[in-house]
């Protein structure tokens, strides 16, 4: 009896095991659009239509993700408590790598965001101007000129991160040392001109790679302020990556 026990209890386990699915991982989850990819980020467009769900996937790497327009979800990590996140926009949350979860869209509207995973080691993560993880806020030095304003979020060993507006039919300019991931946020129109390429036109949720000194030109053609985040990658000086 005792036997016949045991081999009943393992095959339940055993059973309920087999109908865990496995995580997807990224790139390969259907509702994650990959947009970049090299040696520093692989970023992502994302979205999940109202009332419905990713599967459950799996974050290799420390990432954020940026809130295109207000939201209502819930994050279900595995294995954890879920958490009812109201987001607003531009709401940038971090995440170390090994993050395995479900994100369930509660609202009548498509969640939308940008999820950038960061593909080399990030060390500690530093608040700057906004508290994107706990601990206090850091160095704060926004900047302001006649053409937009500047604010820095976060740092790590790896990257900075800032939040620009530029006002109406502004234009801003300059050669980085560092190569840059520049996003749209909602909302926002942006023209980029680089020496010798096309123009490229950026709307909500769109991305470009700029590389390290390289001059670029971003304007803002709209009626009103365009807004984008832009993560420069500290060792990435004036390397040529695509």
């Amino acid at each position: 009896m005792k036997i016949a026990l045991c081999l009943t209890l393992a095959l339940i386990g055993f059973s309920a095991l087999a109908q865990t699915p496995a995580p997807a991982h990224l790139p390969g989850e259907p509702h994650h659009e990959l947009k970049i990819d090299n040696p520093y980020v692989r970023a992502y467009y994302v979205v999940v239509a109202p009332h419905e769900a990713t599967q459950l996937h799996r974050h290799d790497f420390d990432y954020i993700f940026v809130s295109l327009g207000p939201s209502d979800i819930i994050n279900a990590p595995q294995g954890k408590p879920e958490l009812h996140q109201v987001l607003r926009d531009a709401e940038i949350h971090f995440a170390r790598g090994g993050l395995v979860h479900v994100a369930r869209n509660l609202s009548e509207k498509p969640f939308r965001n940008v999820t950038i995973e960061f593909l080399k080691p990030q060390g500690e993560i530093h608040n700057l101007c906004e508290k994107i993880v706990d601990g206090p806020l850091g160095d704060c030095h926004p900047s302001r000129n006649a053409s937009q304003s500047v604010t820095p979020l976060f740092e790590t060993e790896e990257l900075l991160l800032e939040l620009s507006f530029l006002n109406a039919k502004a234009a801003f300019g300059g050669v980085s040392r560092y190569g840059r991931l520049i996003v749209a946020l909602d909302q926002s129109e942006l023209e980029i001109r680089v020496p010798e390429n096309p123009p490229v036109m950026l709307h909500s949720g769109e991305m470009l790679w700029l590389p390290a000194g390289r001059p670029a030109t971003i304007r803002n053609p709209a009626g009103g302020p365009s807004g984008y985040i832009s993560v420069l990658f500290k060792d990435s000086g004036n390397s040529a990556q695509p």
